[in-house]
């Protein structure tokens, strides 16, 4: 298994920092005092980012354990970006909240520079699967 380097993980947990500190500013504060408006999936999507925030904390303490944390993000703001975000962008319709959204989806982007690939490559593709019984 190959090592990831100290400064690898300072910049991981960089990552999971970002997301605790973001996700307090943006999604705490609504969930602490939430509108009785609120429709059913803003609530969902709420209760979901708070607890990728109280995950992210684990992140700080174990950046390559909590690694899937950081897939999670990557692929759901992908898919957002490609399937919701795009077909508009290339219409020259995106509308404000969703301009507002891609462009937080993208800053996304950052993940990609930071994962250790190598290391996910060997502990989660090479590596034999647990046993299923």
């Amino acid at each position: 298994m190959r090592d990831v380097s100290t400064f690898r993980l300072y910049l991981l947990r960089g990552v999971y920092l970002l997301l605790v500190v973001g996700l307090a500013f943006d999604q705490w504060p609504g969930l602490i005092h939430h509108p009785t408006t609120w429709t059913l999936m803003r609530s969902v999507v709420c209760a979901v980012l708070c607890a990728v925030s109280l995950l992210a904390l684990l992140g700080l303490r174990y950046p390559l354990q909590m690694l899937p944390l950081l897939l999670f993000e990557l692929v759901w703001k992908g898919i957002w970006l490609a399937v919701f975000a795009l077909p508009p962008w290339l219409s020259h319709q995106l509308s404000a909240d969703y301009s507002e959204t891609a462009f937080a989806c993208a800053l996304g982007v950052i993940i990609l520079f930071v994962i250790p690939w190598p290391y996910v490559f060997e502990n989660y593709v090479k590596r034999p699967a647990d046993r299923w019984k």
